[in-house]
């Protein structure tokens, strides 16, 4: 026993008629009786029938109020971080080492031109790399904290 009623030529001549007069699919499922509303749009398709006289549901819209103009948004500027406090202790220019003397464990920080005959290295004991503690305060800052560097955009 089939679940659908099968179409006959009446059947179609109705489906026909009622799809040009502009009736919706569920409606005409409804009226034939015994199909569903996806067996008639499968009908339709298949004997071709696409144009309607009217369409099942006429398009009504409503206008649309106009948007209202956003104010253009600020750019915030980020903070400018400031910079580490760095201690530097004077260096006394006694005790230096030139470029042929200093040692491998002394503080090679330059002091003066390197085009004048009077340049220097500092000379004192490396504590921090190739520096003194005083020179290596300078040559190695700690890195900012990463919140900082994002609100700079840096990160």
């Amino acid at each position: 026993m089939p679940l659908t009623t099968p179409w006959t030529d009446d059947r179609i001549k109705i489906l026909t008629k009622l799809w040009a007069d502009g009736r919706s699919a569920s409606a005409i499922a409804r009226e034939l009786g015994g199909v569903t509303r996806n067996a008639v749009i499968g009908k339709v398709h298949r004997l071709g029938l696409g144009g309607r006289a009217t369409p099942a549901r006429p398009g009504t819209r409503r206008p649309r109020a106009p948007k209202a103009e956003r104010p253009a948004a600020r750019l915030r500027r980020a903070p400018v971080p400031k910079p580490w406090p760095v201690v530097v202790e004077p260096v006394p220019v006694a005790g230096t080492a030139d470029v042929i003397s200093v040692g491998p464990h002394m503080c090679r920080w330059p002091i003066g031109d390197p085009m004048v005959e009077s340049f220097a290295l500092c000379g004192r004991p490396a504590v921090r790399g190739a520096y003194c503690a005083s020179h290596g305060a300078i040559a190695y800052r700690a890195a900012a904290p990463d919140h900082l560097l994002r609100l700079a955009g840096l990160r």
